[in-house]
């Protein structure tokens, strides 16, 4: 078989067949093929598509490059939820321990900051001595103690996937839907999951800025964990502003061990909406109810009885973090600095730009602009009003954390042209815009 007339296939629009797909992405994954042929088909692959046939055989592909787990020794079915990636968006740290409180195990492997997005492991890594570099024998070993487990892709998870989506980055594929499903989906089963909650951002924040484009993504990735047998839901949510009041990996922490308290602020929530709701589809999902009104009902409770917050203590101790810090916060990463941002007229808060504020964040240094940037945990945003907030001139709207003056100027205008305040009252955006089964 030779790369060059799968490239010329592709090139002309035309179908590749299962051998073609397995062949080039083993031969990549070896080394056999050099960067420069493979950036160019996956120009053509972006330019004249994927069809559904080819994007499951290419998510096989990826998947079967390395390692799948098994987790057959854990009683129940095994849950996760994957998020296509926003701002403020920590809803992983909340829903994953509310659902292992409830039985549901919860195999997590996540992902780190994609650009203004914000990632799990970052996240995680900012409690202090937090491990998401477990080993695939441990990793099993604390789902089947604890129901729960937080680590990153290791080596033999989906090598092909993570070779693949470094060349993605640097020829401007990325964000192409079948190879953006692939590439989720080939590391979500290799987790060792039985059924895969999507929450799929749409929004100025979000990868997909479209209703219909989130949707058609979320369709693709449903139709390829029904063909390897999982059972799936996706959920369209509103990433138009940033998910509840923190961004920024440390305060994010913060701000979810608050929800798990049961301690929410107003301008949090939507956080604790959108988590509840997308913790009650896991235990659809994962047989504990066949309503979601009752899943809602079970979520709650773990909020009462403190039960989520003390799994995640749990968890963190197991994956030898200072659980200590989740009590008290002031133990976690603290900028020295906050400059604040009030509102200069009277009306209502009529936009938060999600993408403005995490591209302000990044230059913080919440982010990464390189992949050899170091990340500061301590710093990020805290927005203190949301979209249709009624407020008086003078009101907070912004606390920015940050540790060097220099980063604070070069993204102070980002915040500031992020939101528009006007005197026309607008309602609160929908935070759920539709729910997709993998029966339709």
């Amino acid at each position: 078989m030779h790369f060059k007339e799968i490239l010329e296939k592709k090139r002309n629009s035309d179908l590749l067949s299962e051998e073609e797909i397995k062949y080039f992405v083993n031969a990549y994954t070896k080394g056999d093929i050099p960067d420069y042929q493979v950036s160019a088909l996956l120009m053509a692959i972006f330019l004249n598509g994927l069809s559904i046939d080819e994007t499951v055989c290419l998510t096989e592909a990826m998947l079967y490059s390395g390692t799948v787990v098994d987790l057959s020794n854990v009683p129940g079915i095994k849950v996760d939820k994957h998020s296509t990636g926003g701002v403020g968006d920590k809803t992983s740290l909340i829903v994953a321990p509310i659902c292992a409180a409830l039985g549901v195990p919860v195999p997590m492997i996540s992902g780190r900051g994609l650009g203004h997005s914000g990632g799990t492991l970052d996240k995680l890594e900012s409690i202090p001595g937090f491990n998401v570099n477990q080993d695939l024998n441990t990793y099993k070993k604390i789902v089947a103690e604890t129901g729960l487990c937080l680590i990153g892709q290791t080596k033999e998870i989906a090598p092909a996937d993570k070779k693949m989506y470094a060349l993605r980055d640097v020829t401007c594929t990325v964000e192409n839907k079948s190879l953006i499903s692939a590439s989720i989906m080939s590391k979500k089963m290799a987790e060792g999951i039985d059924a895969l909650l999507l929450d799929v951002k749409t929004g100025s924040g979000a990868f997909m800025k479209t209703e219909k484009d989130s949707e058609e993504l979320a369709s693709i990735m449903i139709s390829i964990g029904k063909k390897m047998g999982k059972k799936m839901t996706a959920l369209i949510t509103d990433m138009n502003q940033p998910l509840g009041s923190h961004v920024g990996n440390a305060l994010e922490v913060v701000e979810s061990m608050e929800v798990l308290k049961g301690n929410t602020l107003p301008e949090q929530k939507d956080l604790e909406e959108l988590s509840f709701i997308l913790a009650a589809h896991m235990l659809v999902l994962g047989g504990k109810t066949d309503d979601v009104d009752n899943a809602m009902e079970m979520v709650q409770t773990t909020i009462k009885d403190l039960s989520a917050f003390k799994k995640f203590k749990e968890v963190t101790t197991v994956q030898n973090g200072n659980a200590a810090a989740l009590d008290d916060v002031s133990m976690l990463p603290t900028a020295n600095n906050t400059h604040l941002i009030k509102a200069e007229d009277d009306g209502y808060i009529q936009k938060i730009d999600a993408l403005l504020v995490g591209k302000g964040s990044v230059l913080l240094g919440a982010g990464r602009l390189t992949l050899d940037t170091v990340i500061d945990p301590a710093v990020g945003v805290i927005v203190r009003k949301k979209i249709g907030d009624k407020i008086k001139k003078g009101d907070l709207l912004f606390e920015i954390k940050y540790n060097d003056e220099m980063k604070l100027k070069q993204s102070l205008s980002y915040f500031e042209e992020s939101f528009l305040i006007d005197s026309q009252k607008v309602s609160k955006p929908e935070l759920v815009k539709k729910v997709i089964t993998d029966e339709g």
